[in-house]
């Protein structure tokens, strides 16, 4: 059962994760839109430089320039552990963090990777959410819940840095590609009968009408949910005055 004190839950072997080098403003406010009702053991922004006026609770902790995606990616993998001091993350971006969290279940801690679930892949699409055997796999993402455990094997099994079909996303590094070998290395994934409650990137039969603990970009059902990227109102007024049109906030 889920332990509360003072009206927030506690979860002291998880880490508060987010790395970027973009969109830093909207990343430490989805940090602490995460951290409401909820103390976490540790909350970390990994980033190039520390932000002026990082919140006190969050520390600031170096990694060189993220300034394209396959850095990101190649961090996830094989750095982000380093970084770590407790059981467990949680990975958070911008666009994706805690939504919802009086949906956490103790359970979620019963896994070593859980994230939002994937649709079932067209029938006549070969590697789509599919691992090398061409197994279908019904949950991974980004934005969720790590052990420190599944940080630290790709290293420790030298799992080689390849694309696949042309990618390195690191949620099909870890949940498609090499699934089998963490696996095998001990890792147990969620299934999308737990990992529907966890998150939602998509809607979809399985994850319909449910309030999840995360979510992850906002379409569908999760539309409404809060946008922390948006350009205030002063700066809109400031570039249409001086360039006759909005500029996209950089």
């Amino acid at each position: 059962m889920p332990e509360y004190k003072n009206g927030k839950l506690q979860l002291p072997n998880v880490t508060l994760v987010a790395l970027t080098s973009v969109k830093i403003k909207p990343t430490i406010k989805a940090m602490l839109y995460s951290m409401r009702g909820i103390d976490f053991g540790d909350a970390v922004l990994i980033t190039h430089e520390k932000p002026f006026m990082l919140p006190k609770k969050i520390r600031y902790a170096h990694i060189d320039k993220i300034d394209e995606i396959n850095k990101f990616n190649y961090a996830c993998v094989y750095e982000l552990g380093k970084y770590i001091n407790t059981d467990y993350i949680l990975l958070v971006h911008y666009d994706g963090f805690v939504i919802y969290p009086e949906s956490w279940r103790d359970e979620f801690l019963d896994y070593d990777y859980i994230g939002s679930p994937w649709p079932l892949p067209p029938d006549d699409d070969p590697v789509k959410y599919r691992d090398p055997d061409g197994k279908i796999i019904r949950v991974g993402n980004s934005v969720g819940l790590r052990s420190k455990k599944l940080l630290d094997l790709p290293g420790q099994l030298n799992l080689p840095w390849e694309s696949f079909y042309g990618w390195y996303n690191e949620d099909g590094f870890l949940c498609c590609h090499h699934h089998k070998e963490l696996e095998a290395a001990g890792c147990k994934y969620a299934p999308i009968e737990v990992a529907r409650y966890f998150g939602r990137e998509q809607t979809f039969e399985e994850t319909t009408g449910i309030k999840p603990f995360t979510f992850h970009k906002w379409g569908g059902e999760n539309a409404d949910f809060p946008k922390f990227d948006k350009t205030p109102w002063i700066k809109v007024l400031y570039r249409r005055i001086r360039y006759g049109r909005k500029k996209e906030d950089t």
